[in-house]
């Protein structure tokens, strides 16, 4: 609820948090405190938490000559401007028609209601009256007639807490805004560690610690998009937390462009957290009358540590990010046909592996790239939506309608935004492209940017996007962009407003998906850019679901996804079991491991299943049996971290066997996804690499009822001989030798059985003692009684309530 005392004092509670500010005696919103529930009943409550200030610190600016006490560099503010004594980052600046870039903005009023309004321009989160209320606190410029609005939407069962801002000209003359930040707060509280999630292409959210000592900790994209570099989800935390235990902040921002998040801590050891769009590059151009958006941002708080505050989000984005049919419908396992095909498709070759997908249960046949135009290979045809007829000769529809007959929904890939040089589109309309005219331009992946800040760029995507998803009975839209932001222009507009680019650029996105999303609500549509270049709230606005990575090696991807999994629930992450060698790593992995990953997001194939041996077919086929048995737990369940690769991160990769023998620091990655109802689990235990004469692990289950007892149990595999090398001679009545006729046939009927686990017990045992696994081989013997568990190895763990 929110609590508003004289005016003055405000008290913002969810069922477990509280955030409190008032209004000091200068005018500026003062933050008091964000954490634990709090009793704050009346005004006398907040008293403990004001800072008690008489004089001004030394060689600092104090506000006015009426209140000498005050120096806004040393207080904890909602909010902070230019040119009156705080030199700390700001949360806002405007340049206005004089040239000054001071503002002052002081308190006018404050009003809350019950419900969420959507924005104008951007997406942002919904909820009805009885879900969320708003708080909305008008400041005004003291000086200049600018009129600031800080908002603030409490939603209460989630235990998250939004803001936004709003900056409104009601000048007579044009102002350019420079930066105006989501959320600002300030704290007093020494010895915090910030973490964020950077990378690159096909190594997403690598998770990295920075303690707050002194100075400025930024954490930001000028991609264009959210970005693979610096993901724009954080985190704030003493630095004693950890996965179960200690204070956990999180912050989202619902934006898919440039963003920026800073943590500084100034002089006086006050830390300052912003979030919002980057200001660099960014100059936006207000006339008279005119509003100016920020992106929502979300915050939450848990006292239980990181996992405590990724269930509040996890809640969150699911119940009041993801909308529309696919909301909470049950997502199709899919195979896609990009890393069996690339480029070279045919309908005949399609519908081949269409077929042995529907052998093994796949649900959804997803035709990538390659379908249209003239396009073989990646430097032409983007932009020219038409299907190739000698690849389709009967069309999408025709297509469409043989995939449909075969018992599957057929979905494509599209990449709107881009444009090739060599493309009609280009040839026909070189000024829709994001270039500088006249100017060499900086190309990536062989491709261009559409103009989205030019209507006219907008209008066209839509239409023939809305004639593409038209023209057949399409299911599902892989919707991607595979190239980041270079020569930032717009030749649709003028000049001096060139600094307006990048966020009219994400507008114009919204515009696209917004309207297509509501032209086409049955679609699946899945977003991508390069894997995980554009992986943010913003998107899951409109699209439910996203593809986390372009790399789908099993040991990168439970990094990955362990990453993601800190600030999105795994029901939005897409994830897919591909061949071996791996194509992006040439790693090879054990089916059942890549399996057991991808399991945990929102499985599919990516595959040539025409080409797979009959064993690894009837693999295939136990596995998709398996994931549809637990699809609901896995895709709608509660997540769970236990421990990962990267506990003891080393030049990027975790080193296993660096801890005391047992100790599994960095060597292991462990999950648990719990029912909504805690009557069914599934773990899973990866192993990075294996240590010598190390044989005994624990899988310790997370979210259980503590009184309530469970049954765990494992899947019974078999494994090849040929895994054992010569060392099946040690056993074998005839000597085998390693890649031998005589070797492949005997493999062909002969396997070494794997251990069965069954245990049950209550869930708190489960839980703090855990299942102390059979021993893996150890290089002394090996029977059904021990755990063939070799390098990047893993195992499932299925847990059902017997009550």
């Amino acid at each position: 609820m929110i609590r508003i005392l004289e005016d003055q004092y405000f008290a913002l509670e969810t069922a477990h948090t509280t955030y409190a500010f008032r209004i000091l005696p200068t005018g500026q919103p003062e933050h008091l405190y964000y954490g634990d529930r709090i009793h704050l009943e009346d005004k006398d409550d907040f008293a403990p938490l004001i800072e008690k200030h008489t004089f001004a610190p030394g060689n600092s600016n104090i506000y006015d000559a009426a209140h000498p006490e005050y120096s806004l560099e040393d207080m904890r503010l909602e909010m902070s401007s230019c040119g009156k004594g705080d030199i700390r980052d700001p949360f806002v600046e405007i340049t206005h028609a004089d040239g000054s870039a001071t503002s002052d903005f002081v308190f006018e009023s404050a009003q809350k209601t019950r419900g969420k309004e959507a924005y104008a321009t951007l997406p942002g989160s919904y909820g009805s009256e009885d879900e969320v209320e708003h708080l909305c606190v008008t400041l005004k410029d003291a000086q200049y007639a600018q009129i600031l609005e800080l908002h603030y939407y409490v939603y209460p069962a989630c235990d998250v807490i939004c803001r936004s801002s709003r900056l409104i000209n009601q000048s007579e003359e044009p102002v350019t805004l420079k930066r105006l930040m989501s959320l600002q707060i300030d704290s007093d509280r020494p010895g915090y560690v910030m973490t964020s999630f950077h990378g690159a292409w096909a190594r997403e959210m690598q998770r990295d610690d920075v303690y707050l000592t002194s100075g400025r900790h930024v954490v930001s994209s000028v991609t264009g998009t959210t970005s693979n570099r610096a993901n724009s989800f954080v985190m704030l935390h003493p630095s004693q937390t950890n996965e179960d235990q200690g204070d956990s902040y999180g912050f989202h921002l619902i934006y898919s462009g440039n963003h920026y998040e800073a943590a500084e801590i100034n002089s006086y050891g006050k830390l300052r957290f912003l979030s919002g769009i980057n200001p660099q590059g960014f100059a936006f151009r207000l006339q008279p009358g005119e509003v100016f958006e920020a992106p929502e941002a979300v915050m939450t708080y848990s006292p239980h540590g990181f996992n405590g505050m990724s269930q509040h989000l996890h809640r969150f984005i699911r119940e009041h990010i993801v909308r529309g049919v696919w909301k909470h419908k049950t997502r199709p396992v899919l195979l896609n046909s990009w890393e069996a095909s690339y480029f070279d498709i045919s309908e005949s070759k399609l519908l081949k592996l269409a077929r042995a997908g529907k052998e093994v249960g796949i649900e959804l046949f997803v035709m990538d790239d390659g379908w249209f135009g003239k396009r073989n290979d990646d430097h032409t045809s983007l932009g020219d939506w038409d299907p190739n007829p000698e690849k389709l000769p009967g069309g999408l529809k025709h297509l469409a309608d043989q995939i449909h007959a075969l018992g599957l929904q057929f979905g494509i890939w599209v990449e709107p935004e881009m444009v090739n040089e060599q493309s009609d589109l280009y040839r026909a309309h070189p000024d829709w492209v994001m270039q500088i005219p006249g100017r060499p331009h900086s190309e990536g992946r062989n491709q261009r940017i559409l103009d989205l800040a030019n209507p006219a760029v907008v209008e066209f995507i839509v239409e023939k996007m809305t004639e593409v998803f038209s023209c057949a009975d399409i299911n599902y839209v892989k919707w991607d962009m595979n190239r980041i932001f270079s020569d930032v222009y717009s030749p649709y507009l003028p000049a001096e407003r060139q600094g307006e680019v990048a966020h009219r650029y994400v507008l114009g996105f919204y515009e696209c998906i917004r309207r297509l999303t509501e032209a086409f609500p049955e679609i699946l549509f899945e977003g991508c850019a390069s894997g995980g270049n554009r992986f943010d709230l913003g998107m899951l606005c409109y699209f439910p679901q996203i593809w986390a990575s372009d790399d789908t090696d099993a040991l990168c991807r439970a990094t990955i996804q362990t990453g993601y999994s800190y600030g999105y629930p795994m029901s939005v992450v897409s994830a897919h079991v591909s061949a071996c060698p791996n194509h992006q790593t040439l790693r090879t992995a054990p089916l059942e491991t890549r399996f057991d990953v991808a399991a945990f997001g929102v499985m599919g194939y990516e595959c040539n299943l025409c080409d797979m041996k009959k064993e690894d077919l009837a693999a295939v086929k136990a596995q998709i049996a398996l994931y549809k048995e637990w699809r609901e737990v896995l895709q709608w369940g509660d997540f769970y971290r236990g421990r990962s690769f990267m506990t003891m991160p080393v030049n990027g990769l975790a080193c296993a066997g660096t801890g005391p023998v047992g100790s599994d620091l960095g060597n292991l990655t462990e999950w648990t996804c719990v029912s909504q109802d805690r009557s069914k689990a599934v773990g899973f235990l990866m192993q990075q690499l294996a240590v010598p004469n190390a044989q005994f692990h624990t899988y310790f289950a997370k979210g259980l009822m503590a009184d309530r007892k469970y049954h765990l149990y494992n899947r019974e595999l078999k494994y090849d001989i040929r895994s054992f090398g010569s060392l099946v001679n040690t056993v074998s009545p005839v000597h085998l030798k390693e890649d031998s006729l005589m070797m492949n046939v005997v493999a062909r009927f002969v396997k070494m059985d794997g251990e069965s686990e069954s245990v049950t017990a209550y869930g708190d045992t489960l839980m703090k003692g855990g299942v102390h696994l059979k021993a893996a081989f150890g290089g002394t013997g090996y029977n059904s009684e021990v755990r063939y568990f070799p390098d990047f190895a893993s195992r499932l763990y299925f847990l059902e309530s017997t009550e």
